[in-house]
């Protein structure tokens, strides 16, 4: 048992569960009895309280990031240094990250990566103006609320103490994809790192892949400071020009030729919204004047010193897992930002996300379109004239070509008509070509070449003594081979001497995260990853390995691991169940579950607002809450993305006892006989 979980910090936040860990701080999900509010509680770690040097920069950066106050930034509401703990109270976020979200998406439409950047950019203005500089900007950072609004998280907060590390190591892989050439290198830096951050963040989105890959952070760091990124529109041909423009030019290399502050990026990026088909030619416009003082970006911030990054940052900070239904939710914030545009004259007219307008036509039920042809029986069918289609190529060889293999949203729900829906087409028989072979060939030029024979290429760094960096060591497949045409192509890159031969260690049967670790500990980072819907392990086990346990490869080198997506196994959603305010009764709660009596239990309100609940399934299961016989909370549980989705929930009130009446005094002189206590008779 946790040994925080049911104690209450300062007599005031009541700690209910741990959400997760990272380096320096367990993060803690409590209710705050004085605000009626959830928070989170950053608890530091014991190990960490007696370094002296390491506590007095927590402290100070932890009152620093206290004074930001904006909408996309994640609140501080207190923080507490006593002798025996140190935390601090910050804004319960409920939602996913946007490295989750962009990994359920894969390519996010531009006007959506655009909606996203603004607001990172706007919390970044808001910083930066303060002389804070983030460092440590990427995807695991920025929470996605169900609004679909962005905030951002671990201001500066998250860094090991200088003495801990003076280099670049494994521990920051989770970063070292997004930092700044100058952050690589370990120089001095300012809020230009922030946009180059930024910069990364953009080009992920807009083409469903980091610009830089390699086996460890090392390699990462020698390609964010060497190596040129593949251009946006190679990878997704739907990118407009002046887009991939701003994404490149926030990437630059030289700090004095990015964007000069986050400011000047948002301006660029509003005047591409309203003119799609603008370009800038930044490379004609540099700065020199800018370029020539190193100086001056030396001395950026309002002459608050730079923070020094031979630091590395926290992982990521634990969220919420709630958040299934933030792209339909962002389509109508969006769809409403259109409306008022309009009104006011049709600036802000620059996007349907997924869907387009929201209009207020009938809802209709989702057919099953899994199974079927789409080309001879879905796509120009009139009988699914409701719906737009957005393909997504598969490649199931035992299905038969352009058969649906699944459909995003499912079968059987309602929607309205006009919705997008996502069909995983299967790609089957195409034309079949040969792969070149690219063995020491420069990146680019490999790339090209693969590329123009249909397939789709993928950089991966791969350590090699004999080919020098950022030439074609080989691909998989491999030259010669027949593909057909759309395979993906890994073109294996090289990053240098591999350093020494380590032993992969035996991860089977171990969850995502612990192989990580354990992987990291062994001088070895994480491959690819494919999920396996069969297995009945839980969610996240580790069912097999890429090379196996026990084998010996290159320290740095990458392994593969084919983990339970734990569709197949049972899971256990817990609800807080919100009661009913202004009620200071109890009230008898009866739980059903797909119409089966699942609990009954007696609540106060007045007590506590929130009545836990727990239930373990698979699938999707109907939930009902009842008090005092009545129909209080309808919902669904989805054991898959373990969570609840409330369908309706009445407003509830306790009835108001009538008056018991005062008898008249009796005149009766008894001779009827006596009356029967408690009621009262007239004449």
């Amino acid at each position: 048992m946790d040994k925080y979980i049911g104690k209450r910090l300062d007599g005031r936040y009541e700690i209910h569960e741990l959400l997760g860990q990272g380096g320096m701080a367990y993060v803690y999900r409590a209710y705050d009895r004085i605000e009626n509010r959830w928070v989170a509680i950053k608890i530091l770690k014991e190990e960490l309280s007696n370094n002296s040097d390491f506590l007095r920069r927590f402290r100070n950066e932890s009152k620093a990031i206290a004074v930001l106050s904006h909408p996309n930034i994640v609140k501080v509401y207190d923080v507490s240094f006593g002798d025996r703990i140190q935390y601090i109270v910050m804004e319960y976020v409920d939602g996913i990250t946007l490295k989750q979200y962009i990994e359920q998406q894969g390519e996010i439409k531009w006007r959506e990566a655009l909606y996203f950047t603004v607001q990172i950019l706007q919390a970044l203005q808001h910083a930066h103006e303060r002389g804070i500089i983030h460092r440590d900007i990427k995807p695991q950072n920025i929470m996605v609320l169900e609004d679909g609004s962005i905030k951002v998280m671990d201001f500066g907060i998250a860094r090991f103490t200088q003495a801990e590390t003076q280099t670049m190591t494994d521990k920051a892989i989770g970063s070292v994809h997004y930092i700044a050439p100058e952050q690589a290198r370990g120089g001095h830096i300012n809020d230009k790192a922030d946009i180059y951050s930024v910069g990364v963040m953009l080009y992920e989105m807009l083409t469903g892949q980091l610009p830089f890959v390699a086996d460890n952070a090392v390699s990462v760091a020698i390609m964010q400071m060497q190596a040129d990124p593949i251009p946006p529109t190679r990878i997704n041909p739907a990118i407009p020009k002046g887009l991939e423009e701003i994404t490149m030019h926030a990437m630059e290399k030289n700090p004095a030729q990015r964007f000069p502050s986050a400011a000047d990026m948002l301006e660029d990026i509003e005047r591409f919204r309203r003119n799609p088909e603008m370009v800038f030619n930044y490379g004609d416009q540099v700065d020199h004047a800018y370029a020539r003082s190193s100086n001056i970006y030396d001395n950026v911030g309002g002459g608050q010193q730079a923070y020094n990054d031979n630091y590395e940052y926290e992982e990521e900070y634990v969220r919420s897992k709630n958040g299934a239904k933030v792209s339909m939710v962002v389509t109508g914030i969006v769809a409403a930002v259109i409306v008022v545009g309009l009104v006011v004259g049709g600036i802000f007219l620059w996007g349907y996300f997924q869907n387009g307008f929201n209009d207020e036509t009938d809802e209709v039920i989702l057919p099953n379109f899994e199974g079927k042809i789409y080309e001879t029986e879905i796509k120009d069918n009139p009988e699914y004239a409701d719906f737009e289609f957005e393909i997504v190529e598969g490649n199931v060889p035992s299905k038969a070509p352009g058969e649906v293999l699944s459909q995003t949203p499912k079968a059987g729900m309602a929607v309205k008509k006009g919705k997008t829906i996502t069909l995983t087409v299967n790609g089957g028989s195409l034309e079949e070509v040969v792969v070149e072979d690219v063995a020491g060939d420069k990146q680019q030029e490999a790339y090209d070449k693969l590329e123009a024979l249909g397939l789709k290429p993928k950089i991966q760094a791969i350590a090699d003594e004999e080919t020098a960096v950022g030439y074609v060591v080989r691909t998989d497949p491999a030259a010669g081979a027949t593909v057909t045409a759309g395979t993906s192509i890994t073109i294996f890159v090289s990053s240098g001497p591999a350093t020494e031969q380590v032993q992969v260690p035996n991860v089977v049967g171990s969850s995502l995260s612990a192989a990580e670790s354990d992987l990291s500990a062994n001088g070895l980072v994480r491959g690819s990853v494919t999920y396996d819907d069969e297995s009945d392990q839980p969610e996240g086990t580790v069912l097999s390995t890429n090379p196996e346990s026990g084998e010996k490869v290159d320290k740095g080198s990458a392994v593969d691991m084919v983990v339970s997506s734990g569709k197949g196994a049972e899971k256990t959603v817990h609800y807080d169940i919100p009661l009913p305010s202004g009620v200071s009764e109890d009230l008898e709660m009866r739980i059903y579950v797909d119409g089966e009596l699942y609990d009954t239990r007696v609540v106060n309100p007045s007590v506590s607002p929130y009545s836990g609940a727990e239930f373990t399934g698979t699938g999707r299961s109907s939930l009902t809450v009842r008090l005092n016989g009545e129909d209080y909370i309808t919902a669904e549980i989805n054991y898959e993305t373990e969570s609840i989705e409330v369908l309706s929930q009445v407003s509830f009130a306790t009835p108001t006892p009538e008056p018991t009446p005062t008898p008249e005094p009796s005149t009766d002189s008894g001779d009827e006989g006596d009356t029967p206590s408690g009621q009262i008779t007239t004449h």
